[in-house]
């Protein structure tokens, strides 16, 4: 397995995250990637999940990516190359289908299933609007270690904040430079954030505890995200992810979400599981999966 990996850690990016996403082909069905580990030297699955959609488009050009679920099962290290072996299951007129092997150092990490198909015209539409929470100049600037990514959010200061307790829903305005014009990579761009808000909108709702916490007092980890993308697919300037946790108990989360453009346009809907355990003696297990923390 061959990737072009940077010398040293390289400034978290916009650009750079593209170019992760964009993984490269190496053989038939096969691909390889690197990552960005950022500041906490953690890949997150939703990256994952975003090269695996792009993976998945570069193997069945004629068809766009529809849906995609993901399931994490190993870390990830971000100083290795990562494989993606791209199994097509059906390649038809209409429709497409892959399973997406997530690979590192001859393991398997994550499994991703994607279906992919070739829009058509309206014989109904109709979607779901955004909730009224407000543009993104009423919602409270975040500190984002991401270069070309703007986050605000909604009426909370501090989402890992274990003292700031509510509803257990969060609203991010988020704004992306640049935006990609390829579809893959846009797709794979809305995916990624999907991955970072969702365990925090969960413990809101519990005083004393936050995702502040994680990987000290308590062990959180993303395991699966399944997201959809809607036609038709752009946008321009802000987009709003609305988080809501429906349940949590017995060491999980369950969270649903959808993502609107600033205009009100539904463009994609995402549900994402999650671990929230104690750890059995205070102490990080050797095996966590990929964290969740912002």
């Amino acid at each position: 397995m061959t990737a072009e990996l940077p010398d040293g850690p390289r400034p978290s990016s916009v650009e750079w995250m593209l170019e992760i996403f964009d993984v490269a082909p190496e053989g038939a069905g096969r691909f390889v990637g690197t990552s960005d580990g950022g500041a906490r030297r953690v890949v997150d699955g939703s990256q994952l999940l975003g090269q695996a959609v792009v993976a998945a488009a570069k193997s069945l050009p004629r068809h766009r990516v529809r849906s995609a679920h993901a399931v994490f099962t190993r870390v990830v290290d971000d100083a290795r190359p990562i494989g993606f072996a791209v199994e097509v299951t059906h390649d038809g007129r209409t429709t497409a289908a892959a399973v997406v092997g997530v690979e590192q150092g001859g393991r398997r990490c994550a499994t991703v299933s994607v279906h992919l198909d070739v829009p058509g015209a309206d014989v109904v539409r109709h979607a779901a609007g955004p909730p009224a929470v407000g543009g993104p100049g009423a919602a409270l600037p975040q500190r984002m270690p991401m270069a070309g990514r703007e986050l605000r959010i909604v009426g909370v200061p501090d989402p890992n904040d274990p003292d700031h307790v509510g509803p257990p829903e969060l609203d991010a305005w988020v704004r992306f430079d640049p935006v990609p014009d390829r579809p893959e990579l846009a797709r794979a761009l809305v995916a990624h954030f999907t991955g970072h808000l969702a365990i925090s909108a969960t413990l809101r709702a519990h005083p004393g505890i936050g995702t502040a916490a994680a990987h000290r007092t308590v062990s959180t980890a993303v395991l699966t995200i399944t997201v959809s993308f809607h036609e038709p697919f752009g946008w321009d300037g802000w987009l709003l992810y609305h988080h809501e946790s429906t349940s949590a108990g017995a060491g999980t989360s369950y969270v649903r979400g959808q993502v609107f453009t600033e205009e009100g346009a539904l463009i994609a809907s995402f549900v994402q599981e999650g671990m929230i355990r104690a750890f059995a003696d205070g102490r990080p297990g050797p095996d966590l999966p990929v964290e969740a923390r912002l």
